[in-house]
């Protein structure tokens, strides 16, 4: 069972995967559960939460995009309808209704495209599929969110009555506007609303000779805000078809609150299907951003990211412009643990922390930017140690925090844990601490747990090296200018460059020298050794880089000779069928065969002699006409460009020709078998040829075939039997 600590979550950075997660999400709903999201303890429900994912990254290409899902929350409308005599307002069941009908469409939806989205169908298949609650709804509560007219039979005789009140309120104030306004007793403004009554502006010293009730004046006194006695009869009429018409809409939504409550636990599946789908949306954009795939989930154990990016840092990166290197991480039985050493701000803890945190996001139901071919399986515990945890609260140094961390680190660590642990065995005496390290690594070595460390600790380099399932690794440096390369390379342990990277920041060299003096001869001349090393593999590195782009290139053009090759074979193989043939023929071929389609198409004889009469014209006129001196020369430049042309195909056909007649030669010494005797009827077509016809006549060795709209003659040796006559 997966069990992986709050600590370990913010040691990789986990909550910050999340918050990018929750802003792809378009419902509050939504975000409040992506970011809830924890590694998935049951593989199955880990496995469904992935190619979810994985299909709805996929609508992004296909012609089925998945629909809208978003939605206001009916939280309060739920708790209201859970309340036994509560009604809610006509908005309320507006969101309702809404809600119902995205969570059918979709529904239908993956129903209908359940070959494209097999387990987000299996999701929507756990949601009951209903009309009724849209139906109920919409037969009381508009698009706008108000009680229809036709509500109830009472509803809608209200609210005619009212509609005629009102007609005769205006009728009647309009009167007294017109005979007031003659009398010159109302303002320039003439009328207002007060209280939502319509009211005349009258002076102030005229108040007393306009009959009605003063409903308030202006802020100076000067006016004053009177309703006409006539109108005043039809207001109050008006105001109690108001209060027949609220009370009539209250029963009208208690009754609806009372027929859509039985609905409730399907409206909270509703809103918790589409909250799903919200949060599998926004792991998709996310995926799109950094791009992320499923790799392969396996039993075996191996952990391969190949071509593996950090996705905090890639968005960092891509936000500056700037590029950020893929990193390759195997573990296997045979590799359990990879200790990395090398220089401060080379990259080591950002390798560590992209395992750790790319496998806990897999875990937790999220794609992770590596190659596809990369493989994984799932881990019980992930145990991190990185940082300076030093505990104010309880009073531990570094160093206290972390023999605490690794006590616990030694009671759940087993065959199924991956651990990483960053700067291991500083905080103490590096004798003494680096001692206690190389115990603890021997441990998890022993237990079988794949693991991933940093160190500078010599001693934890050369124990790496005599394990015979451990690997030394670093982080490449370039041995010029001193600055990472951002590379793991595996196989090595990495020198610090400590003098060579202080003397780099200006530190003075006899200084340098006397630090030398101060540590063992040894250690100098093993650190030397290193970095030596290290650069010689920084060496390789681009020597083979170089041989790679070489023999890419040297392929490419082998490809493209081949190419052109085939090309210049198959032009020549042209020309040849080009200069052996009747192009004039062809050209008057390709016309009848035109016109025979027309013909075929519309049956329209008068057209096709019509054309064809024409297309003989036009052949006669060339005949005929002569040309002007100056198109005469321009044509005798053309063809003599042509005969060029032609001399240079005729060498390259006369070659291609003699090697069909070596090759005809050749299959002559081949018993061939006996030709079939050609008959009258029988159908044929030219050696080599594509239209096929049938024999007319056979006179004297030679034949007359018969293609429909013409007819050749021919040498019989020159014809391929196809079919006798039927």
């Amino acid at each position: 069972m997966t069990k992986i600590t709050d600590k370990t979550l913010q040691d990789l950075q986990f909550p910050t995967i999340l918050e990018s997660v929750a802003g792809g999400c378009t419902t509050e709903l939504g975000a409040e559960k992506a970011l809830q999201l924890k590694p998935i303890a049951d593989k199955s429900a880990l496995m469904l939460a992935l190619h979810q994912t994985s299909e709805y990254v996929s609508s992004y290409q296909n012609n089925n995009a998945i629909p809208n899902h978003g939605f206001d929350s009916v939280a309060g409308e739920i708790k209201f309808l859970g309340i036994e005599g509560s009604f809610l307002e006509a908005t309320g069941f507006r969101k309702i209704a809404v809600l119902s009908e995205t969570a059918n469409t979709l529904l239908q939806f993956f129903k209908k495209f359940d070959d494209y989205y097999p387990t987000l169908n299996q999701r929507a298949s756990q949601v009951e599929l209903t009309k009724e609650i849209i139906k109920k709804i919409d037969a009381v509560v508009d698009k706008y969110g108000d009680v229809k007219d036709d509500a109830s039979v009472q509803l809608a005789a209200i609210r005619h009555q009212m509609n005629a009140v009102r007609v005769k309120v205006n009728q009647s104030f309009v009167v007294a506007l017109t005979q007031y306004h003659g009398l010159g007793y109302l303002d320039d403004i003439r009328e207002s609303f007060v209280q939502n009554r319509r009211v005349l502006a009258v002076l102030a010293m005229y108040r007393r000779k306009v009959k009605g009730t003063i409903l308030g004046s202006s802020k100076t006194g000067s006016i004053a805000y009177i309703e006409p006695e006539a109108t005043l009869k039809y207001s109050r009429e008006l105001a109690n078809l108001e209060y027949e018409e609220q009370e009539e809409i209250t029963r009208i939504l208690k009754q609806l609150s009372n027929e859509i409550r039985v609905f409730l636990p399907l409206i909270v599946d509703y809103q918790d299907f589409l909250a799903d789908i919200d949060v599998v949306s926004a792991k998709a954009k996310y995926a799109n951003r950094i791009g992320g795939i499923l790799p392969q989930i396996t039993e075996h154990r191996r952990l391969y990211f190949r071509d593996a990016f950090h996705p905090i840092l890639y968005l960092t990166n891509k936000q500056k412009k700037e590029v950020t290197h893929p990193q390759t991480f195997e573990l296997h039985q045979e590799n359990r643990i990879i200790v990395i050493s090398g220089p401060n701000a080379g990259g080591k803890t950002i390798s560590l922390k992209t395992v750790g945190l790319l496998q806990l996001m897999l875990q937790s139901g999220l794609l992770i930017p590596v190659h596809e071919r990369s493989e994984t399986f799932l881990f019980d515990r992930i145990l991190t140690d990185i940082g300076d945890n030093q505990s104010i609260e309880n009073h531990l140094s570094t160093y206290s925090y972390r023999l605490k961390n690794m006590n616990y680190f030694l009671k759940k660590c087993n065959h199924k844990t991956l651990f990483l642990i960053d700067e291991f065995g500083t905080g103490s005496d590096p004798e003494l601490g680096g001692a206690l390290a190389e115990i603890f690594l021997e441990e998890f070595y022993h237990r079988e747990a794949f693991g991933i460390i940093t160190t500078h600790y010599a001693n934890l380099k050369i124990l790496a090296n005599e394990l015979p399932y451990a690997t030394n690794a670093n982080m490449m440096f370039n041995e010029q200018t001193l600055e990472p390369m951002y590379k793991l390379a595996l196989g090595q342990a990495g020198s610090s460059f400590t003098f060579e990277v202080a003397q780099k920041n200006g530190i003075p060299f006899g200084l340098i020298n006397r630090a030398k003096k101060k540590i063992e001869v040894g250690k100098v001349r093993f650190d030397k050794t290193i970095a030596t090393l290290q650069k010689e593999r920084s060496k390789l590195e681009k020597t083979s880089q170089t041989l790679k782009e070489e023999e890419t290139k040297a392929r490419q053009e082998s490809k493209k000779l081949e190419d052109t090759n085939q090309k210049i074979r198959q032009k020549l193989e042209s020309y040849q069928e080009l200069y052996d043939s009747n192009q004039r023929i062809i050209y008057l071929g390709q016309k009848i065969d035109d016109m025979a389609g027309k013909y075929f198409n519309n049956k329209n004889k008068k057209e096709l002699i019509g054309e064809f009469l024409k297309m003989v014209e036009i052949e006669n006129s060339k005949r005929k006409k002569a040309a002007t001196p100056k198109e005469a020369k321009e044509q005798k430049a053309q063809i003599e460009q042509k005969k060029e042309v032609l001399k240079e195909v005729a060498v390259q056909v006369e070659e291609i020709r003699k090697e069909k007649k070596e090759k005809k030669r050749l299959a002559a010494l081949v018993p061939e078998k006996p030709r079939p005797v050609l008959k009258v009827g029988d159908r044929v077509r030219m050696i080599d040829g594509k239209a096929i016809g049938s024999i007319d006549s056979i006179e004297k060795n030679k034949a007359v075939v018969n293609y429909g709209l013409f007819t050749s003659k021919v040498s019989v040796d020159e014809l391929e039997f196809v079919e006798a006559k039927k």
